[in-house]
């Protein structure tokens, strides 16, 4: 099962998000005016700026913060800390925000930020200087009604909650509303947390339905053991499906007759890694997708699936709980082949969609219990689902050509009727 380096192999991935939306476009024969608006960032802020070290020295990183398209609404996209964050990666995932807030109808535009930094290399302490020094940075782009960051790789809760009191402490008073994500005692929202991950299960059981590939018993492999792919593997393990293998940075491990979630999750806390899980064997992360399965859930980083390793994907269902993980090369393959793949715009936007409870919640100052945060979020996946493959068998496309246009025809509708100023 041994294949190529896919991420090396991979083209640029903001080349990937381009050409995705001129395919979209060219499907929804696009004004070409709109066209060269809707290609490129609306506006783009790159920052150098000094944290002070624990031993005292001073070091200069780099991030970035981008704004595709903001006619809908606010910005929102998260925050990355990664050594290999590039502009282009940042451009790339702004983008492809902009695309999945309009796929599921919620009142964003797209933006995405970045620093580059391993923060697994810093204490606690510099990560939090260099959170602070970074929203100050970025604090003339952000705010509840302008940009509205979130976690997201290497970012978490604190991460949010250190964003919140920064930006707070210019204005002189709390806004809650700046960042979503954050921990409930600072304006937080029950559901956050498994918002992805339940989001893309919601999308897997309308697919399910729609293809008539039960759960029950349905074989799933997940690439990335995070907190998207973690939850979702519980929560498919309480649909009845069996989990069959599931990696991490580290590696990935095996089992046809099924992996217990709750006891892989124990075994990662304590030794870090998912790989060593009793009863298991030991494959790769490529390996991993070409797992014999009836669903495979990518949900680590983007560029996983790509020409070199798409025939040999053995899933009926591929469900993208991680932004960009499948090439256009490797979308055509899939598509020849018969697999239902389920784009990242849809299938992970429940994170989003809970985002957006959260912000509706901190502007009202008035929560919503975990129950209507959990219906409410079925409804919108629900509804979004079933656009999207309406659009896809009237025009006789993939799934993501046509969650792609529901979304862009969306977006560009709302730039035109707002027309260009001054």
């Amino acid at each position: 099962m041994a294949s190529q380096n896919p991420v090396a192999e991979a083209p640029n991935i903001w080349g990937i998000a381009q050409s995705q939306f001129d395919h979209a476009a060219d499907r929804l024969d696009l004004d070409e005016g709109m066209r060269r608006v809707l290609r490129v960032p609306q506006r783009e802020l790159t920052v150098n700026f000094p944290v002070t070290m624990d031993d005292g020295s001073v070091q200069v990183f780099t991030g970035h913060r981008v704004q595709h398209n903001v006619s809908r609404g606010p910005g929102k996209g998260g925050i990355r800390y990664h050594q290999d964050v590039t502009l282009d990666e940042v451009r790339a995932l702004a983008m492809w925000m902009s695309w999945k807030c309009a796929c599921v109808n919620i009142p964003y535009g797209g933006a995405k930020g970045g620093v580059v930094v391993d923060p697994k290399m810093l204490s606690i302490r510099e990560v939090e200087g260099l959170t602070r020094r970074f929203t100050t940075e970025i604090s003339p782009l952000i705010g509840p009604d302008r940009d509205i960051p979130a976690p997201d790789v290497n970012t978490n809760a604190q991460t949010m909650a250190w964003i919140m009191d920064t930006y707070s402490m210019h204005r002189g008073y709390t806004v809650h509303g700046v960042v979503t994500g954050k921990p409930i005692s600072v304006g937080g929202s029950l559901g956050r947390n498994e918002a992805t991950a339940r989001g893309a299960v919601f999308t897997l059981l309308q697919a399910s339905k729609a293809l008539n590939v039960p759960l029950i018993d349905a074989r799933v492999s997940i690439q990335g053991y995070g907190n998207a792919g973690s939850i979702a593997a519980t929560l498919l393990a309480a649909e009845g499906a069996r989990i069959v293998a599931v990696s991490d940075s580290t590696g990935g491990i095996h089992n046809p007759s099924g992996l217990d979630p709750a006891r892989v999750s124990a075994w990662k806390q304590e030794h870090g890694t998912v790989v060593g899980f009793p009863g298991s064997d030991q494959v790769t992360n490529q390996e991993i997708l070409e797992i014999d399965c009836d669903i495979l859930v990518p949900a680590a980083l983007e560029n996983q699936i790509t020409k070199h390793n798409a025939p040999r994907v053995k899933a009926r269902i591929v469900a993208e709980a991680a932004n960009g993980p499948t090439t256009p090369e490797a979308d055509a393959i899939l598509h020849d082949r018969g697999v239902f793949n389920i784009p990242d715009i849809l299938c992970n936007a429940g994170g989003v969609t809970v985002s957006y409870f959260e912000w509706v919640q901190d502007m009202q100052s008035f929560f919503w219990t975990e129950d209507r945060i959990n219906d409410s979020l079925k409804g919108i996946m629900d509804r979004a689902f079933e656009a999207v493959r309406t659009m896809s068998e009237r025009h006789a496309v993939d799934m993501r050509t046509a969650a792609y246009m529901v979304a862009v025809a969306r977006v560009a509708e709302a730039t035109m009727l707002r027309g260009l100023y001054p």
